[in-house]
């Protein structure tokens, strides 16, 4: 039986590791100053899109001293990109990579809007303000069936919600074959906006 596990407790973000589990999610809090930052950088409409390739080490965090330079000027800025430093580095230590894709967008829509498996071996994904991804439970939609515009999951997707940090094990994660974590980018209701941050392990 695959299993998908969360928890208030960062701990359970290492049973990612076990071969029966293809989700791990730690319910974390935001700190107040980075969930103002993120709520300021929507409520003002402000763009951001950005992808970096980082050469990463566990012996320390990663520089991000040019991430979100745009934004720079808005108030929590300096933290937004210190806690983006902390996961990466967690992913790293975690994951003995020594490559890895950073990617964080503002998006008024749904990048992904059906349901699918990612073709990684692992991925992180939180969201700073708005909406989080969508998750299904093993069992609810058949996999045959996914990317059908038509399928419908027999159980209620699960939803991520600001602030927490998922790592969803895909299909090349060894031994995950045919078990990658079934999920989709969220709805977005007209007129609103998400902030979130994905890691990829890409070596």
């Amino acid at each position: 039986m695959t299993r998908q596990l969360n928890s208030p407790e960062l701990s359970v973000l290492t049973q990612v590791l076990d071969d029966d589990v293809n989700l791990a999610i730690w319910e974390r809090q935001l700190p107040l100053h980075i969930a103002g930052f993120a709520d300021s950088v929507i409520a003002n409409g402000m763009p951001l899109s950005e992808s970096h390739v980082l050469t990463v080490s566990e012996d320390h965090p990663p520089l991000l001293d040019d991430l979100a330079t745009g934004l720079r000027d808005v108030e929590g800025h300096a933290g937004f990109v210190a806690d983006v430093a902390w996961l990466t580095h967690a992913f790293t230590c975690l994951t003995g990579a020594r490559r890895v894709g950073l990617r964080v967008r503002t998006l008024d829509k749904a990048m992904c809007p059906r349901y699918h498996v990612d073709w990684v071996s692992l991925r992180l994904i939180t969201t700073y303000a708005g909406v989080g991804s969508q998750w299904l439970e093993e069992g609810a939609l058949a996999r045959e069936q996914l990317g059908d515009p038509g399928a419908e999951p027999i159980i209620a997707p699960r939803q991520l919600q600001a602030g927490s940090v998922a790592l969803f094990k895909g299909e090349r994660w060894e031994g995950n074959e045919g078990r990658g974590i079934i999920h989709r980018s969220p709805p977005v209701a007209a007129g609103t906006t998400r902030l979130f941050m994905t890691l990829d392990w890409l070596a």
